[in-house]
């Protein structure tokens, strides 16, 4: 039951977040305009193992070395990127995957593909549960854990999963 209301909440909530953004997506999309777009897609996992496209405000530019491959991402990162990244307001789509039913506002964050034949069993439990715009690892360090400590903490959420808990990982974000 708590996850069919969570689901429910998730696209009410996402629907109406769309709408009252509006006017800052606009924006942020105005200062996006470029020959790369405004959008930027990517194929993640999700609930179950199965595959969606996550949507971002586009924060860097292709950029490549003379060898061909891609400049490193400090490289290619805009000035506007710098602080949609810094804001989190390079996120806000995700309220198009959230209102999709492919995301939740709580869960471990999607990863890519190449991923998934790199986890433990306990790992692989994070794809039980939709994955979420933000969750128990953002709230623990973010990018500052190493790839365990994540993993291990959104197999913890999987096991935790409450609504307390996720109004409790909300008012930390």
């Amino acid at each position: 039951m708590y996850y069919l209301i969570k689901d429910l909440a998730d696209r009410i909530l996402a629907g109406v977040l769309l709408i009252l953004t509006l006017p800052a997506l606009a924006l942020i999309a105005l200062c996006l305009v470029g020959k790369e777009g405004v959008i930027f897609k990517q194929q993640r996992v999700g609930y179950k193992g199965r595959l969606f496209w996550i949507y971002k405000f586009r924060t860097m530019r292709t950029a490549f070395d003379t060898q061909g491959e891609p400049l490193p991402d400090a490289k290619r990162v805009t000035r506007v990127g710098k602080f949609l990244r810094k804001t989190s307001l390079d996120e806000l789509p995700q309220f198009l995957n959230i209102l999709r039913g492919e995301m939740s506002f709580v869960g471990p964050r999607p990863l890519l593909p190449e991923y998934l034949p790199l986890y433990d069993s306990r790992q692989a439990k994070r794809h039980e549960v939709r994955q979420g715009l933000t969750g128990w690892a953002q709230i623990h360090g973010r990018n500052a854990l190493d790839w365990h400590s994540r993993l291990e903490l959104d197999a913890e959420y999987v096991t935790k999963a409450s609504f307390m808990l996720d109004v409790y990982i909300l008012a930390k974000t």
